[in-house]
């Protein structure tokens, strides 16, 4: 049997309370903003933290859907944004990375989140977006390339 302490329960109620008071989108974008550091850092870590950055900013643009009226729509709205935040992330970790086992990780990121994004839009009668490989190389070498 899993024990927790009793904070881990405190932390998971405050969520549950403030996942319940405040629109989604305004959580996450708080989250987020509040994580923004400076990027100083130079090299592979540097382009690391600049192409997170823009993932996350990205991400978190494209989930401030405007409401329609339609729940479902308006889930897949949020939702594809986020899980490809999740995909860019992961490419980004294929692209800088060392970690083998973190590796393997983001690849099966990517293709679930992938495949999850496709079946919600189908779900909505959405077409799902065509299959690409995904870009790992450094953007350096992917606008050298284009």
């Amino acid at each position: 049997m899993l024990r927790f302490p009793r904070s881990h329960f405190a932390v998971c109620g405050a969520c549950v309370v403030l996942a319940v008071s405040a629109p989604l989108p305004a959580i996450a974008q708080e989250a987020h903003q509040g994580s923004q550091q400076p990027v100083a850092a130079s090299g592979d870590e540097g382009a690391f933290l600049r192409e997170n950055e823009a993932a996350m900013t990205r991400m978190m643009n494209e989930m401030m859907a405007k409401p329609t009226g339609d729940i479902d729509r308006d889930f897949v709205a949020m939702m594809a944004p986020h899980h490809q935040g999740a995909i860019d992330m992961a490419v980004i970790e294929l692209r800088y990375g060392k970690n083998e086992q973190l590796r393997r990780i983001a690849q099966g990121i990517i293709i679930d989140q992938t495949q999850e994004i496709a079946a919600m839009k189908l779900a909505v009668g959405e077409p799902a977006a065509a299959s690409a490989p995904a870009p790992t190389a450094p953007a350096a070498a992917n606008q050298s390339h284009q």
